[in-house]
Formats: C-alpha cells, sequence, structure tokens
C-alpha cells in the first residue's frame, strides 16, 4: 500500500477506501492511512537533524506487498528507503534524495517455522517483541539493550547487546533472511537466502553487511548453528533465570578521578575479554554525560547463575573503583528474573526529540591516560552542558570467538566499544555540537589520522553506527577508505555480493556498498 499526501488528503475529505483511491493492496487488506498517520510515519526517524520528505509512504502488511511496493517505486524511478524501527542515526532514510519510504513497522510477526525449522521474525518487530516472544520457548537472542529498536537494521549490522559477550552476535544465530530484490531489469522477487542452503552469499551479506544494500528484507530465520532445529526450545540459546542488576554513579571531580576510574573500567574488560571468561556474564554499560564538572553512571548487568555470581559481582565494583575518589555509589544489587530485567532494566522504547551525531570505535587495547584527558577536556567544557554523553559498551567474549571472514562483520578481536553521542535540540546549534563530536573524535585518535585505523589498538567501526565523516577526507586524514572501518578485508565480497543482488543499485545511502571511497 502506498499514499502520497495528496491521496491521503483526498482520503480524508471523502472518506474513501484504498480501493477508490486505486491502489493495489495485494492479497492483504490494509487501512487507509490518515494525513496525520502520513505525517507521522515521515517523521519516525531517530535523528531531528534530518527530516524525509517522501512523495509516498507504503506501509505493508506482508512480503507480498512489500514486493509490490518495490516494483511501483522502481516503476516510477523512486528513490527506496525501507524504515524498520526508524533508529538509524545517521540519514540513511531521511533526506531529500528518498521519494518512496517503505515502512515495515506492520511486519512485526514472531512464529516458529515448521518448514525451515527457525523462528522467523519480521523485520518491522522491534527488540522488546522479540524478546517476549521468545519467552514462550525458553530462548532468546543475544540482542541489544534499546528494546524499541527495529529488528531490520539491528541484525543486519550485526546486533549485540547484553548477551553478546555470552552468546555472540544476533547475526550469529541468522539461519536465514527473506529479502526483495531488483535484478537488472528492474523486476522485483522475494528471495529466501539460508546459511545452508540457496544464496549463501546473500545470507553472509546480511550478517552484518548493514541494512539498505543489497534489497529490502521482509523476515528473518533465526536459528543458532548448533542447533538442527528439531525442537524450538533448543534452536536457539537459553537465557539466564536470573540476573543481578545495580547501577555505579560516580561524580567525576578531578581529572584524575575520571581517568582512574575510565581507566580501570576499560583495563578490566580488556584483560577479560576472550571467549569463555569467568565475567562473560557481564555487561555495564558506562554513560558520562557532559554536565560541566561530569558525571558517570553505569548499569550492571551479571548473570545470577555463574558460579560465584555475587562475588564476581562484587569484584568487578572494587576494580572499577579501586584509588577512585570520591569513591562511586553502588546503588543496592537486585536479582530478577530475565524476563523482568529485559522489561524493567533494558532501556523502554521512547521517542527521541534531540538533534544526533554519533562517531564509534571498537577498541583492541585501552585508549591511553593522555586519551583519556583529551576526552575528560570535551565532556566538562561548560560551552557544552546538555544531553551528549559519551558510552562505552562491553563487546568481545563470544563475539571473538568467532573468524572475522564467517560474517560480514568483521569485528572479533575487539573488547569495548566507544560510542560518541552529541545531542542538542536546536537547528542553529548544528554546526558548534558536530564540532565538538568530530574534534573530541581527532583528537583522541590523533596519532592514527584522526579516526580508528584498524591495528593492534583499534579494530575500526560498527555499522549501525554510521558516521559518513569516515567518507570526508577532511576528518578522515589517515587515507583508509570509509569501508576499512566498517567491513576490513570482508568488503571486496560485499562488493561481489551487492553487484549481484542489486545491479541497478536500487538501494543506496551515504555509506551503502559500492559508493565511492571518498
Amino acid at each position: 500500500m502506498s499514499l502520497s499526501r495528496r491521496q491521503l488528503i483526498t482520503a480524508a475529505a471523502v472518506g474513501g477506501s484504498l480501493a477508490a483511491l486505486g491502489i493495489p493492496v495485494g492479497h492483504a487488506q490494509a487501512p487507509v492511512l490518515g494525513t496525520g498517520e502520513f505525517a507521522a510515519l515521515a517523521a519516525r526517524g531517530y535523528n531531528r537533524r534530518f527530516q524525509a520528505r517522501p512523495a509516498k509512504i507504503y506501509a505493508p502488511t506482508s512480503t507480498e506487498e512489500v514486493r509490490s511496493a518495490v516494483a511501483r517505486a522502481v516503476a516510477e524511478d523512486s528513490r527506496i528507503a525501507a524504515r524498520s524501527g526508524g533508529h538509524c542515526f545517521d540519514d540513511f532514510v531521511d533526506n531529500a534524495r528518498t521519494r518512496s519510504i517503505i515502512d515495515l513497522g506492520r511486519l512485526n510477526a514472531v512464529y516458529w517455522d515448521e518448514h525451515h525449522r527457525a523462528f522467523s521474525v519480521d523485520a518491522g518487530t522491534d527488540i522488546g517483541t522479540v524478546y517476549n516472544a521468545l519467552h514462550r520457548w525458553d530462548v532468546t537472542v543475544p540482542g541489544g539493550i534499546c528494546l524499541g529498536v527495529g529488528m531490520g537494521g539491528h541484525l543486519c549490522g550485526g546486533g549485540y547487546g547484553p548477551l553478546s559477550r555470552r552468546y555472540g552476535l544476533v547475526a550469529d544465530h541468522l539461519a536465514g533472511v527473506e529479502v526483495v530484490t531488483v535484478d537488472d531489469d528492474g523486476g522485483a522477487k522475494v528471495v529466501v537466502a539460508t546459511r545452508n542452503g540457496p544464496d549463501h552469499d546473500l545470507w553472509w551479506a546480511h550478517t552484518g553487511g548493514g541494512g539498505g544494500n543489497f534489497g529490502v528484507v521482509t523476515r528473518f530465520l533465526l536459528r543458532s548453528p548448533e542447533s538442527d532445529g528439531s525442537d524450538p526450545a533448543n534452536a536457539l540459546p537459553k537465557p539466564p533465570g536470573a540476573m543481578l542488576n545495580a547501577r555505579l554513579i560516580l561524580p567525576i571531580a578531578t581529572e584524575d578521578s575520571f581517568v582512574r576510574f575510565l581507566g580501570n573500567y576499560l583495563g578490566f574488560f580488556e584483560r577479560h575479554s576472550a571467549p569463555g571468561n569467568e565475567f562473560a556474564g557481564l555487561y555495564a554499560p558506562l554513560m558520562i554525560r557532559t554536565t560541566g564538572t561530569g558525571a558517570a553512571e553505569m548499569l550492571i548487568l551479571f548473570d545470577a547463575e555463574t558460579p560465584d555470581a555475587r562475588i564476581h559481582f562484587d569484584d568487578f565494583v572494587a576494580t572499577v573503583s579501586d584509588g577512585v575518589f570520591p569513591p562511586p555509589f553502588r546503588t543496592p544489587v537486585t536479582e530478577l528474573s530475565y524476563p523482568d530485567t529485559v522489561n524493567q532494566v533494558y532501556y523502554a522504547k521512547s521517542p527521541n526529540t534531540t538533534r544526533v551525531k554519533v562517531k564509534a570505535a571498537y577498541l583492541r587495547k585501552s585508549y591511553s591516560p593522555d586519551q583519556l584527558r583529551i576526552f575528560y577536556r570535551y565532556l566538562t567544557d561548560l560551552r557544552f552542558l546538555g544531553e551528549s554523553q559519551l558510552e562505552f559498551l562491553p563487546f568481545g567474549g563470544a563475539v571473538n570467538a568467532v573468524p572475522a571472514d564467517a560474517t560480514a562483520m568483521p569485528a572479533r578481536n575487539s573488547f569495548m566499544t566507544m560510542l560518541i553521542h552529541a545531542s542538542w535540540r536546536f537547528p542553529f546549534d548544528d554546526d558548534r555540537y558536530l564540532r565538538w563530536a568530530r574534534e573530541m573524535y581527532r583528537d583522541v585518535h590523533a596519532e592514527t589520522g584522526g579516526v580508528p585505523v584498524p591495528n593492534d589498538t583499534y579494530g575500526g567501526s560498527y555499522i549501525n553506527y554510521p558516521d559518513p565523516d569516515l567518507a570526508d577526507a577532511a576528518w578522515n586524514t589517515s587515507g583508509l577508505p570509509w569501508h576499512a572501518f566498517y567491513y576490513g578485508g570482508n568488503y571486496p565480497r560485499l562488493l561481489r555480493i551487492k553487484q549481484a543482488a542489486d545491479p541497478r543499485n536500487v538501494f543506496q545511502h551515504s555509506l551503502s556498498i559500492g559508493r565511492p571511497d571518498w
């Protein structure tokens, strides 16, 4: 189903139906969108810096309706962008070039697919819905902590979260993907690409190759590689029976306390980054806000079924607090079931109302004290009080047990993700906040051309935290092209798959496979 603004206004005025508008609905009837809903869908993207102004929005309810929407957009030479949860940090969907948005929000079913012996998860389903649906079978996926993020983009980029240090990426459990592609003649077709069957290359491309590159994903088939799919209850990882959680709050009183605390934290995860280590059940994202003097908040999650879990929990807190003055404050430790942890402690679905710029890096070694002091200087700059923050998100563990070329996502040698998340309210502040984020990133990585060049210290960056600056020689002076940071040695294969699956380059954005290096 597609609706243009003019059609929507007409429909609202005359109370017409889809048939009255002459819009084909495929084999499933879809309701008419009102003008307000068109506007809401057009503005559903996360980043307020960007606003799509599409001529049409398709809101399909079936795979066939997606195929029909893609076919129509191609026939009309209308630039396509697909939206799942709407959480892309940059302008992959929301830009002036997008003329047709395929909004997948109504594709949100989760069920056991007997034919493929895998869980079928529609691409428009948000992570929270997936967790709750899979609980029926007492299984889960190691997905993200933000429950409102859509699976369509999350999984295509790799997907990681609180259980990834034990169970790897979400993409490590991808058995197949159903995707609408466009052939050289402009025909739209539905392809089911699987790990051990047909179109293996197209399956591989969706294990970290990023969304919006090869076609429009309609659903994922999830089954762990070690499972034969004979029993849904054994097809995906078992979640912990219970999890410990607490928060550690640190007012950053001095530069020395900041460097000590962050150095302790990074050093701990660097030492405990191997697959199967005794802290594989630990996930402790750290957020440091720009509040003048700086304030750090860490959410600590730990698998309560780990032997000596409470002792390990306390050891971690003691390690990161060692020598820090004033010491951090820890909230009481609470033990909750896994479903209750997801629903009460993970980050609830909520809209974003700010303008955003993100810049990220994978760490293979800890930042030096001098680099941490650069972070401190930017975070405590009184000109940038507000909602921006520096984040550190633990990585490694089981993620690092997989060879770099086994999936399209190559970062299998890192222990941490660093994320600069600049956030502000008004367009007139764009230039100064963009410069704040860019210059911090450049200064921290000054020895490698202002960017985290993949080497012994860095592992590149994550395509789900897209940063077009990596394709800008003004900010990336390393000489390495943008794709070296996201895909490493996997890029040539991704490029070949792109050329085969999307020969007309229908699916493109500011960091899409095949775009120029600079």
